[in-house]
């Protein structure tokens, strides 16, 4: 009796379309909760919105995430807080991709994108720095480090509809 209910299940699928997607011709697109390759992101003006405060790193469950802050100046200003990530490092072998990362940021500078694309043939190219994680520069916004007026940025988040 299972074997005859067996077959009927093979040959009532045997007819069915086929789902095979032809990759990378074809792409299925990925779920909105995705968490793919890591972004740093900037502020419409071009600052970063990373402050260099480390609480990725700290919550990364596989330490994968190496922070090293340096002290911005008015003269040099990477992001709108007292400090800026000098060094920022992801270890793609060791991340586990579950987003603690992005939930610990305060100035939500981490974000977990839907590139699913990560490959490395050495182990030296699996080693993410702040150049290959950092977001281009937004369209009207300047590059880093920037120029700005001393006492314009006394916030490590910015009001940046109304800037002073």
């Amino acid at each position: 009796m299972n074997i005859l209910r067996g077959f009927n299940t093979t040959f009532r699928h045997a007819l069915d379309d086929a789902v095979t997607v032809q990759y990378p011709e074809e792409e299925r697109p990925v779920r909105e909760r995705y968490k793919g390759r890591h972004h740093l992101r900037r502020y419409e003006n071009g600052l970063e919105k990373c402050i260099g405060c480390a609480l990725c790193a700290a919550a990364c469950p596989a330490d994968a995430i190496w922070v090293e802050a340096a002290e911005n100046t008015d003269d040099e200003r990477f992001s709108p807080g007292e400090r800026y990530a000098k060094t920022y490092e992801i270890n793609m072998l060791r991340c586990i991709f579950c987003g603690y990362c992005e939930d610990a940021c305060p100035t939500q500078a981490i974000e977990l994108g839907h590139q699913f694309r990560l490959t490395f043939t050495d182990r030296d190219d699996s080693i993410f720095d702040k150049s290959m994680l950092i977001d281009p520069v937004p369209e009207g916004g300047e590059e880093t480090p920037q120029a700005v007026e001393p006492g314009s940025f006394d916030r490590s988040i910015p009001d940046m509809e109304n800037p002073r």
